[in-house]
């Protein structure tokens, strides 16, 4: 089960032993690779400039005991992989007395573990990288490390310290003439802002990042600009306006994953004004094209919420179904989302005490992790359900698609294309 909540204090890497702890049996293939990741990150820790440096003799028992341990794990685990190359890198950094040499292999570790969603496991993996590093990495390596465990804060809703994270890399980037990662500080703080249920804030910082993306050229900045202005537009109930930015956004970036996130915004936006056609096109494309497990799990979300839209009761089900396979990985913010959306589903249908319990956990949900936005939005839909016999006057309803604006149709022409 993904973690969900930090666990940065006490035991180090007490986090990896959480599996173990939610293992059905201790000989369990999760079980044996949270061990596994202990094992190999308290090696690592044997690198930290403040801790005297271990006998070579007794820092060669623990290395052989780590890596046999870590030989012995499912050898088509990707995570194995990660684990037997964190060893070994670790192995050389203490030979050659450079911790250098051990940082991409916890980079590349801490990467995988947020891809999969495993998220308080990749934030201690990189402050193990920050602490171990220390003075040796390089200042891009530095405010790039501080951006990623900004972002892997602010996905586990945990806002002031990603504000201060943020802050951070703003300051270093800065320092270093580092221009575009300044710009990515301050996208990161919008992003924040945006969390916390600050539209206002939030939008004006990500104005004042796109014309400065213009201003130096900078096309990854200023995708990330457009489409963070595009989700801005769209909370604030005017996705007909967000739609040109999130495509906009799709047209800039270079890099698939960026693309496939944009996709997902689409969906959401398009299935607001109405073009459920256009919104399952852009979410199909996701799934038949993969991505990361957040973007797929928001696809499938958005799919289930489609099937509800059109009243769609056998597809609604089904999609469903594959979301509840995967809530046990899902962060607060999906996880509050899709119970959100399976309660306006349950409405749809008429099964409005049903739906009244499930808007009531992901209200829950959304308060718990501090997701003010989102327990806004719970929050009015709640207050309009019993009203909403017809279902068509909930809060999240659409409009209608022959009301949609000529660049919505641009875009939503544009993605007919996509897979031809």
């Amino acid at each position: 089960m993904t973690d969900t909540a930090p666990l940065r204090h006490g035991l180090s890497h007490a986090a990896f032993l959480g599996r173990l702890a939610g293992a059905s049996a201790p000989s369990s293939a999760p079980a044996r690779l949270g061990h596994g990741a202990f094992l190999a990150l308290r090696l690592v820790d044997l690198l930290l400039p403040d801790v005297a440096p271990p006998r070579s003799d007794a820092f060669r028992y623990q290395l052989t005991a780590t890596d046999q341990f870590c030989r012995a794990l499912p050898q088509d685990c990707i995570e194995t992989a990660h684990l037997v190359g964190l060893v070994h890198a670790a192995a050389d950094a203490f030979q050659t007395r450079d911790v250098r040499l051990v940082l991409p292999a916890l980079l590349a570790y801490a990467h995988y573990l947020e891809d999969e969603l495993r998220l308080v496991e990749a934030l201690d993996v990189l402050e193990t990288t920050l602490s171990v590093g220390g003075g040796v990495l390089r200042p891009s390596d530095h405010v790039a490390t501080r951006l990623r465990s900004a972002r892997v804060l602010r996905k586990l809703s945990e806002f002031d310290a990603a504000e201060e994270a943020y802050d951070q890399a703003g300051s270093l980037a800065t320092a270093s003439g580092d221009v575009r990662s300044e710009l990515l500080s301050r996208i990161g703080r919008a992003r924040t802002a945006l969390g916390r249920g600050n539209l206002r804030d939030a939008g004006q910082l990500l104005q004042q990042v796109l014309v400065d993306a213009e201003r130096i050229g900078d096309d990854d900045a200023r995708a990330r600009a457009h489409q963070e202005i595009a989700v801005v537009l769209s909370t604030q109930g005017q996705p007909a306006e967000a739609i040109p930015h999130e495509w906009r956004a799709f047209q800039l970036y270079r890099d698939e994953l960026s693309r496939m996130r944009v996709l997902s915004d689409l969906g959401i936006m398009l299935l607001s004004v109405g073009d459920v056609e256009a919104a399952e096109r852009a979410l199909n494309e996701i799934l038949r094209r993969g991505a990361a497990q957040d973007v797929v799990d928001n696809a499938l979300i958005e799919l289930m919420h489609c099937a509800s839209y059109h009243r769609d009761r056998v597809g609604f089900e089904r999609w469903r179904e594959r979301c509840e396979a995967r809530r046990g990985t899902m962060p607060p913010s999906i996880l509050a989302d899709f119970t959100l959306k399976a309660g306006i589903g349950r409405a749809r249908f008429g099964q409005f005490d049903r739906a009244e319990v499930l808007l009531a956990t992901a209200l829950g949900i959304a308060e718990t992790a501090g997701l003010n936005e989102l327990v806004f939005r719970v929050e009015r839909i709640k207050r309009g359900l019993r009203d909403c016999r017809a279902c068509d006057a909930l809060p999240e309803a659409a409009a209608e698609p022959e009301c949609q604006s000529r660049a919505v149709r641009e875009v939503s022409t544009a993605l007919a294309h996509l897979g031809t």
